[in-house]
């Protein structure tokens, strides 16, 4: 993950909603999903604070069947004086409650018709005070026997406060780019507290592949950590003196652009704001632009054998050696998973004593292998990114336990999960050969 994830305002209410029951084909569940707590503005003089936006949604589970006709009544009577609700039109309200429609209910993590509340503080209401939102909800399945789900009950804490309030507006480009190709990332900053922002500062993490150039005067950038000569990522701090008021809008000097390098590959951009000074934004959820940057790019992955030689009782270093021979680098930064693995069958005749930390032992057939050494196969994992035309080696140390002519080892390369999945044009050179004590 990024030095800077996204922060998800809109979360599951309930924690860990369960995923499809694949060994239960006929289980299937309705989840609301709803902001986990809001932080609305105070208004200024007395009045009524800035409206927000709360989205309210449902999911269910279970693809085998088809959940239409999702009813979430909303209950905002825990907001009276504190909070005031504009209701949308795919809503029908009763006093402090409405029915909601949501007429064809989506899987879990798949987009669907959302609720959009508008919520604001109400005239008078003072700083500090509280109140919450709750939901229940239904909806209609054609599972057989069921006929209706219903959801976990669910609720959004409200609470009032005073300060500015950021909100990031814009973008990361839709589709793929070219290498050598620049897009523009254009965004914008609102303040919809009650109070000004004075001063405005922008972080910016950006992945290897995409130059943003220097932004800014205002601006420094700074390379993160990285191992073999490659930087994977730089941060870009700016500092601003405008003063945003409220209702007022920033943007940077001049628009963001990124230019993909020849290794670009998926890449990143993230941006944060935060007010300057002391002052702490009253909700930071809304404060970031996240966005992947993919590039038409391809990645040569391969492994490179050996031909070792050792008498019996004698132990020997087997380099498994693999290369990424470019032109594009891959790297997951953001989910932190390998970008693939290097798997090894050991030689007939040998045994393994020591094998580095991030490689594990298995049964032949793949199976989990208890301890560290003895095994007959082992996963060496490659590092979360590697760049264009790096080499990792992973050194194991054999012990010629019988002189066996061409003991055979194979290597073979194989893909990685996480979110940048190698382009990789060439197979040949995914399997190689490691011989020990070659005949003649």
């Amino acid at each position: 993950m990024l030095t800077r994830g996204l922060c998800v305002a809109v979360v599951a209410s309930v924690a860990g909603a369960a995923p499809a029951f694949a060994e239960e084909p006929q289980s299937d569940q309705l989840w609301i999903s709803a902001p986990y707590e809001a932080t609305l503005p105070v208004g200024t003089d007395g009045g009524a604070g800035q409206e927000r936006d709360l989205e309210v949604g449902l999911a269910h589970d279970n693809g085998t069947f088809t959940v239409t006709d999702g009813r979430i009544t909303v209950d905002v009577s825990g907001l009276a004086g504190v909070a005031e609700v504009t209701w949308p039109a795919n809503c029908a309200p009763a006093g402090t409650t409405a029915v909601c429609t949501v007429p064809q209910v989506p899987l879990s993590g798949d987009p669907g018709e959302r609720v959009r509340l508008q919520v604001r503080a109400a005239a008078g209401a003072a700083a500090g005070a509280t109140g919450r939102i709750t939901y229940t909800a239904r909806a209609t399945t054609d599972q057989p026997g069921v006929g209706e789900l219903v959801a976990h009950e669910a609720e959004t804490p409200v609470t009032l406060g005073a300060g500015p309030d950021l909100v990031v507006r814009g973008t990361v480009p839709d589709g793929e780019i070219k290498p050598g190709d620049t897009v523009s990332v254009p965004f914008s900053v609102v303040n919809a507290g009650g109070e000004a922002a004075r001063g405005v500062r922008v972080t910016m993490y950006v992945t290897r592949g995409l130059d943003v150039g220097a932004v800014d005067p205002a601006c420094t950038t700074t390379p993160l950590d990285g191992t073999a000569g490659y930087v994977p990522l730089s941060r870009v701090d700016c500092a601003f003196d405008d003063v945003i008021e409220p209702g007022g809008t920033f943007a940077l000097p001049s628009t963001l652009t990124a230019k993909a390098a020849p290794y670009a590959f998926h890449e990143r951009l993230d941006v944060t704001v935060e007010p300057g000074g002391d002052a702490q934004d009253l909700s930071p959820y809304d404060n970031g632009l996240y966005g992947a940057v993919r590039v038409a790019n391809t990645s040569d992955f391969a492994v490179r054998g050996a031909d070792l030689t050792a008498a019996a009782g004698e132990s020997v270093t087997a380099e498994l050696t693999f290369q990424n021979k470019g032109p594009g680098w891959v790297a997951n930064l953001r989910s932190g998973d390998p970008v693939g693995s290097v798997d090894f069958t050991v030689p007939q005749g040998a045994t393994v004593t020591r094998a580095p930390e991030n490689c594990f032992g298995l049964t032949l057939d793949g199976g989990w292998y208890e301890g560290p050494s003895g095994a007959p196969r082992y996963r060496c994992e490659l590092p979360m990114w590697v760049g264009e035309k790096q080499t990792v080696t992973f050194p194991l140390t054999l012990r010629v336990d019988t002189v066996v002519p061409d003991a055979t080892g194979t290597l073979t390369l194989r893909g990685g999960w996480g979110e940048a999945r190698p382009n990789d044009p060439e197979a040949k050179n995914d399997t190689a050969k490691l011989v020990l004590n070659a005949a003649g």
